[in-house]
């Protein structure tokens, strides 16, 4: 499949999901979906189109918390970003790690980072931050405040 073909069949069956699409580039395009359907977009696009999924990235957007599903297909040379933003007052989406298992740490990564919750996911424990870390603490969030008085944190957190 070309890059026109692609873009054409991701817009075409998913028109009622896809807010915004950014062709940023020939190699990069950037679709805004909602966050109801992720699940749906991404099985289509890693099972039937196979895409390798890459990672994906969670941030903190003042307004909003912002998750990137990254996709790429390496026969076109092309790297396909969903974009999906969920309201603070509800960070909750589905997760992916039923329908590739790369999805399993970087969920957990996220969820422990930045408090999103990933419905379906089969183990949300802790991954990176200490045992002794206060359950509702996020140190990615822009409202994070230092808890433990003892700490150094001089590597930018």
């Amino acid at each position: 499949m070309r890059r026109e073909e692609v873009l054409k069949d991701i817009r075409e069956r998913f028109k009622e999901d896809i807010l915004d699409i950014i062709d940023k580039s020939p190699k990069r395009v950037y679709i805004e979906i909602k966050p109801d359907s992720i699940r749906e977009v991404a099985k289509y696009i890693f099972k039937d189109l196979g895409a390798r999924f890459n990672i994906a990235s969670g941030v903190d957007a003042r307004e909003h918390m912002e998750i990137l599903y990254h996709f790429t297909f390496e026969d076109i040379n092309l790297l396909i970003s969903f974009r999906v933003k969920l309201e603070k007052s509800k960070l909750e989406i589905d997760s992916l790690a039923s329908v590739f298992e790369g999805a399993n740490w970087i969920e957990r990564e996220i969820h422990e980072l930045l408090g999103i919750n990933f419905k379906g996911h089969p183990d949300l424990r802790k991954l990176l931050l200490p045992d002794n870390w206060p359950k509702g603490v996020y140190p990615l969030r822009r409202d994070y405040k230092e808890w433990d008085k003892k700490a150094i944190r001089d590597r930018g957190v």
